[in-house]
């Protein structure tokens, strides 16, 4: 089994790589994978230089999900172990979703079970044409529990009955079509792909991002009320009187009488 299970390299570029590192296995994960992925993240969360994070794995699989020796492990807990178990992936997906940094899921070949849930928490996903997806859990007589909330956001409640129901795989075409991808390249093309989204990120205003997805989160699903407008017009205007904000609308300025 490899040494590291999660390879973790911050570049010059201010992007935090986060590379599934157990091929033999097709990145399958279990409770020593969830904890080395929720502490990274943590830590690239915290980390100043870094920019955005890409989510990433070795060899020919992205993730097959939850790996079966430990399946078959937790099998044998008791019902609060196995919640207690269960709620580790959680927090590892929760602290995947709302880190106050862009991330982007690069994915090739399989993504299956919760390799999905990993897929679908990331803010901006781009597959390889040949990556394929399943929901397999109910083949297992198990349930897509922890990545459901994220999965059903991103591809709607009608199409996850659907796809929770029959584990059929799909391709990266039709899981563009559902929106759990932005983007699908050709194979060859999938790390150009991914660098052309990451130079469009490192334009943008690094604690603006950060309120902008925070934004998301605040205001998804809500009636648009006097309570939300309040809401949105407040974040506008820490924004706008931010340090940040001054200097990037001073410099677009700037930029504008030059031309």
């Amino acid at each position: 089994m490899t040494a590291d299970t999660v390879l973790v390299d911050v570049d010059t570029h201010g992007v935090g790589w986060l590379t599934l590192n157990r091929p033999e296995a097709h990145n399958a994960f279990d409770d020593v994978l969830i904890a080395r992925l929720t502490e990274a993240l943590e830590g690239l969360g915290a980390n100043p230089d870094v920019r955005a994070v890409v989510l990433a794995a070795n060899g020919k699989s992205f993730s097959a999900g939850a790996d079966l020796g430990w399946i078959r492990r937790v099998a044998e807990y008791t019902f609060e172990q196995n919640v207690d178990d269960a709620m580790a992936l959680a927090r590892m997906l929760r602290t995947l979703d709302r880190l106050p940094k862009p991330t982007i899921a690069r994915v090739q070949g399989a993504a299956l079970g919760g390799g999905v849930g990993l897929v679908a928490a990331c803010d901006i996903a781009v597959a390889a044409d040949t990556a394929t997806f399943a929901l397999t859990e109910v083949k297992l007589g198990l349930v897509p529990g922890a990545i459901s909330p994220y999965v059903i956001a991103a591809i709607g409640a009608r199409q996850a009955r659907r796809y929770f129901l029959t584990a059929e795989r799909f391709d990266a075409a039709r899981a563009s079509d559902l929106g759990l991808v932005h983007l699908v390249a050709p194979a060859e093309q999938l790390g150009p792909a991914v660098d052309n989204l990451l130079e469009t990120i490192a334009a943008n205003g690094p604690q603006a991002m950060a309120a902008a997805k925070n934004l998301v989160f605040a205001i998804a699903g809500r009636s648009i009320n006097e309570e939300v407008m309040r809401e949105s017009a407040e974040r506008i205007a820490r924004a706008r009187a931010s340090d940040e904000g001054r200097a990037r609308v001073q410099a677009f300025l700037d930029r504008r009488r030059g031309g």
